[in-house]
């Protein structure tokens, strides 16, 4: 399982509704990611360019992916993007192995 944060922004015709008739968004987001293997553990509404924030844990890229085409799919998005987020323990081990394979690198600057 790998964490993703998803960074929104609702369609105009979806915060209209949501005015109109307040309702759970996190609920409904917590249904769907659970539909795709997956879990949200932490959904915010936010000011600035996006409207919603989530922190999404999902078996593997292709789930993720599943439920970014069905949120963008459904046309309550405006603009969404989503970015894997890798754990300290993994990026330790990127490092060494770019360490490792550093000798076999040139620069174009070299």
């Amino acid at each position: 399982m790998g964490f993703y944060l998803f960074q929104g922004s609702y369609a105009p015709a979806a915060i209209k509704a949501m005015v109109e008739k307040p309702q759970d968004r996190r609920a409904a987001a917590a249904k769907m990611i659970e539909a795709i293997g997956g879990k949200l553990h932490h959904m915010f509404f936010c000011f600035g360019t996006d409207d919603i924030v989530a922190l999404v844990e999902a078996p593997d890229d292709k789930a993720m992916i599943a439920g970014s085409m069905l949120v963008g799919g459904s046309g309550s998005m405006s603009a969404g993007r989503t970015t894997k987020l890798i754990s300290v323990e993994d990026a330790m081990a990127a490092m060494k192995a770019a360490q490792d394979a550093a000798p076999s690198f040139k620069s174009a600057l070299d």
